[in-house]
């Protein structure tokens, strides 16, 4: 097993990419600490550790960090919202970067103390294609939000390559995942709307979140050992 003896901290491990993160890091050996704000949604998930945390709530989830002394930190927490610049507004704004990015930058923070005390460390957090890698209708805010995601990671995987730290991030395309069922239902003609998702994915398909776990496990594990600062996007095709 690729993570054997490895201890591995997931945020938003509730569903979806998260959920299957978390299991297929288990799966490969890795003492995995689950987390979700909601706690009854990690019921039934098959890894050493979980508990219900609120990743906005900064003392909280450094100290859950911290404790955890985790070598692998996946960020996976994250919001969408739908939109122009005209339709935002400053509250959601504000979520949105607390979130998507500050979420990271707390938790990083934590992780890297004793990532630097024992010379290793692989940080991966979730990003989307929806950033500076491209441009999508009514995706303001989340796109503002992913394309710091990305600028993130590529600052700390500069300021910590000498010191044995790899810091990478994930841009999926659309993904199958319950919050993305509750988005289209949100809509009010769910059919219409999953058919747009499906058509702008060049596949004809949407991705699985297992699909995301796969890159999670590698960018974790020392067959990328050679790899840092990476934005790697498996979006179906979306960015060719």
């Amino acid at each position: 097993m690729r993570l054997q003896g490895k201890r591995a901290f997931v945020t938003a491990a509730g569903q979806g990419i998260g959920r299957a993160s978390a299991e297929a890091l288990a799966r490969e050996g890795a003492h995995v600490i689950a987390t979700d704000l909601k706690g009854d949604l990690l019921a039934g998930l098959d890894v050493a550790e979980t508990f219900a945390l609120n990743a906005l709530d900064k003392a909280a989830l450094m100290e859950a960090v911290t404790v955890a002394q985790p070598d692998i930190l996946v960020n996976c927490t994250g919001v969408v919202h739908a939109g122009t610049i005209m339709d935002a507004n400053d509250a959601e704004f504000d979520f949105a970067m607390n979130l998507n990015v500050r979420a990271h930058f707390h938790s990083i923070q934590a992780a890297l103390p004793g990532m630097l005390e024992r010379g290793h460390g692989a940080i991966v957090n979730i990003a989307s294609v929806c950033s500076n890698l491209r441009g999508l209708p009514n995706r303001f805010i989340y796109g503002t939000s992913k394309a710091a995601t990305i600028g993130l990671t590529k600052q700390v995987a500069a300021d910590y390559i000498t010191r044995g730290i790899r810091c990478n991030c994930i841009a999926p395309g659309t993904v199958d995942s319950p919050s993305l069922h509750e988005r289209l239902r949100a809509t009010g003609d769910y059919d219409a709307a999953m058919k747009a998702f499906v058509a702008r994915q060049p596949m004809g398909r949407l991705g699985e979140a297992q699909e995301i776990a796969d890159l999670v496990v590698y960018l974790s594990s020392d067959e990328s050992r050679y790899m840092t600062g990476q934005c790697v996007a498996i979006d179906g095709g979306m960015t060719l």
